[in-house]
């Protein structure tokens, strides 16, 4: 779950972030095996909820807008989460179409990329998220989108998890049958996106920026060496297959990995390094602007 509080100038495109802030809450926890959203889940998220809710109160946000997305979208008690979130932040959740995520998307991503002379178009946006992965081609606007239901958390829990536990590490047929999940999802977006006539990669999301931060080897999460930056499929494929074959302690023990995501960054690497095989991609350009930069621009 993450806050952006911005000053933003819908003429001039600019953005002036004055807070920007994540709190992994595991959402989507068990959505694709029992429907609905964990008790234990929404109140992680509900206390992430109480904490944005003083910040956006002391910097005085005149607009708010709260959307919400794949993991809302799948489950049967989403009204326990329209409530709860009612309840502290005083707006309704806009459950959006996969459609609409990956416009907002796009438009974070690459707002700041009109200017550039060394990336070719068209962009190929994708948002590898927990629950689902946005595809979207396009040049100054959105050409085709596609959102379909791979993500990190959803591939790590269909095919990761026995008995409620983690594999450490998985095994080559967890690893296989995670693969041919993503490859045929990835026939799927290819109906109506044409993922291969892109001309950039732009990857968005937690999964994309660690796989950054670990190609830098960088002592911590920094999000301003990270932004911009660009790792070769080469690099992404050695990264993949060392978080694959590595343990939970690994994982956890490289500096800039976020605690909350030693579990579910493999398979997000796996879709990362999926997407550029199927694209012939050369390289990834990684964006630290993404949905709540489109968002944010949307609110005014």
């Amino acid at each position: 779950m993450r806050l952006l509080v911005a000053d933003v100038n819908p003429a001039t495109g600019e953005l002036l972030e004055l807070d920007r802030r994540m709190t992994i809450v595991r959402l989507g926890q068990d959505v694709d095996r029992t429907g609905r959203l964990a008790p234990e889940a929404l109140e992680r998220t509900f206390a992430a909820c109480r904490e944005y809710a003083e910040v956006i109160r002391e910097l005085g946000a005149g607009k708010v807008r709260f959307v919400a997305t794949s993991a809302s979208r799948d489950a049967s008690n989403r009204d326990e989460f329209v409530r709860g979130v009612v309840d502290i932040l005083g707006v309704e959740p806009e459950v959006i179409s996969g459609d609409q995520e990956a416009e907002f998307s796009f438009t974070g991503a690459t707002k700041e990329l009109a200017g550039r002379d060394d990336l070719s178009r068209p962009y190929l946006v994708v948002d590898i998220g927990g629950g689902s992965t946005e595809f979207v081609v396009g040049d100054d606007h959105v050409r085709a989108a596609r959102s379909v239901d791979v993500g990190c958390v959803r591939m790590t829990e269909r095919h990761l998890v026995r008995d409620g536990v983690v594999a450490d590490p998985p095994t080559e047929e967890q690893i296989a049958a995670m693969r041919a999940d993503i490859e045929a999802a990835l026939d799927l977006a290819e109906e109506t996106v044409p993922l291969r006539e892109a001309r950039t990669l732009v990857g968005l999301a937690g999964s994309v920026t660690t796989v950054s931060a670990i190609a830098q080897d960088l002592p911590e999460y920094d999000s301003s060496v990270i932004h911009h930056s660009r790792v070769s499929r080469d690099t992404v494929r050695e990264i993949t297959d060392r978080l694959l074959h590595s343990t939970h302690a690994e994982r956890a023990a490289i500096p800039s990995m976020h605690p909350g995501r030693v579990d579910v960054i493999a398979a997000g690497a796996l879709v990362l390094l999926t997407i550029m095989e199927r694209i012939g991609a050369e390289e990834v350009v990684v964006s630290e602007h993404d949905i709540l930069d489109g968002i944010a621009f949307s609110a005014v």
